[in-house]
């Protein structure tokens, strides 16, 4: 799920940068440093959209770097237990396979996978129904549910189902029309 937040950051600045334009050059520190990044506490931060306040800043004795506070606005993404995503599928395995949604790399076990579909082992490996008529494979899109997710400091882990209602492939690029 996305948000949109208000977080704050201390950021230090070279005595170099200082001028007319430091606010601007603060700025693009901030986004580069920030964005893509992961914070388990509030998720991906995937875009800067504004600049509240640029506090007043503070020498770092010795070094002459000063140190801003800057508060900002940001659109994080965090997934949730019982949400429901759309994924691209990354590889297939005999213990199931992972999925990437955005920056979050989801694990569908293959018990978490319908009983009616069996592991294919060869050239391309994948998910089969008995009739044929389903296939997950590299590059599908699946939709599926997160059933537990595990937050570290710099990374969000999810394990995911397929065997629900309305869950499973969504496109296949390898079919023919």
């Amino acid at each position: 799920m996305f948000f949109h937040i208000v977080l704050e950051r201390n950021m230090q600045l070279h005595p170099r940068h200082f001028g007319r334009d430091l606010r601007e050059k603060l700025v693009s520190k901030l986004m580069k440093d920030v964005e893509g990044t992961c914070s388990g506490r509030h998720g991906f931060i995937v875009a800067i959209t504004g600049i509240e306040s640029v506090g007043k800043g503070l020498i770092r004795e010795g070094t002459g770097f000063v140190t801003f506070p800057v508060k900002y606005q940001c659109v994080v993404f965090r997934p949730f237990k019982g949400e429901i995503l759309e994924a691209v599928v990354t590889m297939v395995n005999k213990m199931g396979f992972f999925a990437e949604a955005g920056p979050v790399q989801i694990f569908v076990s293959n018990h978490l996978i319908p009983d009616d579909m069996e592991f294919q082992s060869g050239d391309i490996p994948n998910y089969t129904t008995s009739d044929g008529s389903v296939k997950i494979q590299k590059d599908n899109e699946v939709r599926l549910k997160i059933i537990g997710t595990r937050v570290d400091a710099t990374e969000i882990f999810c394990i995911g189902t397929i065997k629900d209602d309305f869950l499973g492939v969504i496109s296949d690029p390898s079919a023919t029309t």
